[in-house]
């Protein structure tokens, strides 16, 4: 199970703004482009997104669903990558001061990907969590205009 944490220099109200915006989902989590919303008021219990991941020449069309959300504490979905399976991936908020600590915690559920869970997987979603965690930072801490620069270096716009 993959489970990483990073200090965010926000309070925890800036962190959820950020987890509950469609239109960043895209800037925080890797390999994520096109993000919208499917059913429901993200982040609401039930609701979900649809987007499309790309692992090199393949793209894949995803779907996450909440499973479980207590505002500004706690985000859980299911990820679900077609032939790939579901995984759930759970971001935890704790005050810390006037700063928050961001717990994330992913682990398959079913598929291939819960088939072939290794710790080479294991060590691959350390890094790729890593990742996820610098860019919710960067996206929390800095202004909107520093976010949107992100966004275009992201995309190659910049």
């Amino acid at each position: 199970m993959a489970v990483r944490h990073r200090l965010i220099r926000k309070p925890p109200e800036e962190v959820w703004a950020v987890l509950s915006d469609v239109a960043k989902y895209g800037h925080w989590v890797v390999g994520t482009a096109h993000a919208e919303p499917d059913e429901g008021a993200w982040p609401e219990l039930g609701a979900s997104l649809r987007y499309e991941i790309k692992l090199g020449p393949v793209m894949l069309h995803n779907r996450t669903v909440v499973r479980r959300s207590e505002h500004l504490k706690a985000l859980e979905l299911e990820a679900d990558s077609g032939p790939l399976g579901t995984a759930r991936i759970a971001v935890e908020l704790r005050p810390w001061g006037e700063h928050t600590l961001v717990i994330f915690d992913e682990h398959p559920l079913s598929g291939l990907g819960g088939l072939f869970h290794n710790g080479l997987l294991e060590l691959a979603q350390q890094v790729r969590h890593r990742v996820v965690l610098r860019r919710l930072a960067r996206l929390c801490e800095q202004g909107s205009s520093e976010a949107t620069g992100f966004a275009l270096l992201k995309t190659g716009r910049a």
